[in-house]
C-alpha cells in the first residue's frame, strides 16, 4: 500500500468514526427525550470540525488516486494484449488453461492416458502445485483495524440535576432569598374592630459555589497516531465524570436534607404497600410546600428490583404505575407511579426512595468546559475539564424520604 493509499484510507476511517461518534451523541439524547447538552454540543461540533478538514485533504487525495488507477488499468490491459498476441502467434507462450466444464476436463485426462502430449501439457498445467500464501505470511501487509467505537462504560447523564433543571449563577458566592414567615389575614371579629396582622420575614440562604474538574496531559504522539481521536475519548471522559460528580453531589445534598417519610416493610412489597408509601411522602410535600411545584421520585438502581415487577407495562385499567420494563430501565426517567414520574439514578442512596417537589431543590452551575494548553518542552497537550455547581434544599420538608427497611 503506497503512501497515499494509506492517507486516504486514515482519513476515511476518521471521517466514519466522526459521524458515528456523532450519531451515538444524538442517538443518546434521542432516547433520554431531551436535547443535546452544552457538553454534547460542544463534542458534536468538535466531530464536525475535524470531518470537514478531513475531506478537505481527501478530495485532491481521491482524486489522485483516480487519475493513477485509470492509467494503470489501460497499461494491463495494453500489456495483456501484446501478450496474448505473442502467445497466439508464436506458441512459446502457452495462455493459462481454463476448462469450460468438468466434461471436458475427463475428456482431456482421458487422452492423456492414451498418450497425447498436447492433453498432457494441459492436464500438467492445470493440476501444476501452487504453493499456498496465507495471512500469516504477510503480517507486514495487513492491517490491524478499529472496529465500532471505544467502548466506555460510563453513564454522563443527570436524571435528578435535569428533572430539577439548571440555574446561571451571578459570581461565586450570592444569596437565594426564602420567605420565613408570611403576611396574615383573618375573620373581622366585627366592624371597626382590628384586622388581623403579621409581618413577613425573608431570609438569606447562602449560596457558595464548588469547582468540579479534572486534567490529563497527553502527549503529541498520541494524540498524531491515535485513531479514533485520542482528544475527543479524554475529553469527553472528563465531561462524563464531571457529570457523575455533579449528580452525585445532588443525591448527597437532597439525602441529606430530606424529611423521613413512610418507611416499607421487611421482604417482598406488595404494590399497594409501594402506593401507599409514595401518597403519604405526597401527601407530607403538600403539608410542607402548600402545592407549588411538581413532584419527582427518585430511586436507586437497587430499587429497579421492588419497583418494576409491581408495575408491569400492561397498562390495565386500574394499573397504579405504566411504563416500567426490564429493557428500558437505564439513568433517567424510567416510567411513572400514581401520574408522579420516576427516574433512575445511582447518586439515591440504597434502599431509599426520594420524593421531590422541584419547587424546593435548585441546582446552580455555571460549566467552564475543556481548557488545553500547549507543554512545548514535553511535547504534550494538558487538558482539563471544569465547572462550578451547587445544589440547594430550599425546603427539606419537600423532599421525603421512604426507606425499604432491608
Amino acid at each position: 500500500m503506497s503512501a497515499t493509499d494509506a492517507m486516504i484510507a486514515t482519513l476515511s476511517s476518521e471521517i466514519e468514526e466522526r459521524r458515528a461518534f456523532q450519531d451515538q451523541l444524538v442517538e443518546g439524547a434521542q432516547a433520554a427525550g431531551r436535547d443535546l447538552t452544552a457538553q454534547e454540543m460542544e463534542l458534536y461540533q468538535r466531530a464536525g470540525d475535524r470531518i470537514r478538514s478531513c475531506a478537505e485533504q481527501l478530495e485532491p487525495l481521491a482524486e489522485g488516486v483516480r487519475i493513477a488507477t485509470q492509467s494503470a488499468n489501460r497499461s494491463r490491459e495494453l500489456a495483456d494484449a501484446y501478450r496474448e498476441a505473442r502467445a497466439g502467434s508464436s506458441g512459446n507462450s502457452p495462455a493459462p488453461v481454463e476448462y469450460r466444464s468438468a466434461g471436458a476436463y475427463v475428456i482431456d485426462r482421458w487422452a492423456a492416458g492414451s498418450g497425447d502430449e498436447s492433453a498432457k501439457r494441459r492436464v500438467e498445467m492445470y493440476e501444476r502445485a501452487a504453493a499456498h500464501q496465507t495471512t500469516a505470511d504477510n503480517l507486514g501487509v495487513v492491517p490491524d483495524p478499529i472496529v465500532g467505537t471505544v467502548l466506555n462504560l460510563i453513564d454522563g447523564s443527570r436524571p435528578i440535576v435535569t428533572a430539577l433543571g439548571v440555574r446561571a449563577i451571578p459570581s461565586g458566592r450570592f444569596n437565594r432569598p426564602k420567605v420565613t414567615q408570611q403576611a396574615d389575614t383573618g375573620l373581622q371579629a366585627g366592624e371597626k374592630t382590628e384586622l388581623a396582622s403579621r409581618k413577613m420575614t425573608i431570609t438569606n440562604l447562602p449560596v457558595a459555589m464548588d469547582t468540579y474538574g479534572g486534567y490529563v496531559n497527553v502527549s503529541r504522539q498520541n494524540i498524531d497516531w491515535s485513531m479514533p481521536q485520542i482528544m475527543d475519548i479524554v475529553i469527553e471522559s472528563l465531561a462524563n465524570e464531571y457529570a457523575r460528580d455533579t449528580e452525585g453531589a445532588t443525591g448527597t445534598a437532597l439525602g441529606a436534607a430530606a424529611t423521613a417519610g413512610p418507611t416499607l416493610p421487611t421482604g417482598a412489597n406488595t404494590a399497594d404497600q409501594v402506593l401507599a408509601a409514595i401518597w403519604g411522602a405526597a401527601a407530607d410535600a403538600y403539608t410542607a410546600t402548600g402545592g407549588v411545584g411538581g413532584l419527582v421520585l427518585a430511586i436507586p438502581p437497587g430499587m429497579l428490583s421492588l419497583v418494576g415487577p409491581l408495575f408491569p407495562p400492561y397498562n390495565p385499567s386500574n394499573a397504579g404505575g405504566i411504563g416500567f420494563t426490564a429493557g428500558g430501565f437505564s439513568q433517567g426517567a424510567v416510567g411513572t407511579i400514581s401520574g408522579i414520574g420516576v427516574v433512575m439514578s445511582d447518586a439515591v442512596a440504597v434502599n431509599t426512595m426520594l420524593l421531590i417537589n422541584t419547587a424546593c431543590a435548585e441546582c446552580y452551575e455555571q460549566r467552564v468546559g475543556s481548557l488545553q494548553v500547549v507543554e512545548p518542552s514535553v511535547l504534550g497537550v494538558q487538558v482539563a475539564y471544569a465547572g462550578y455547581f451547587h445544589p440547594l434544599v430550599l425546603e427539606a420538608g419537600g423532599v421525603i424520604k421512604i426507606v425499604k427497611t432491608p
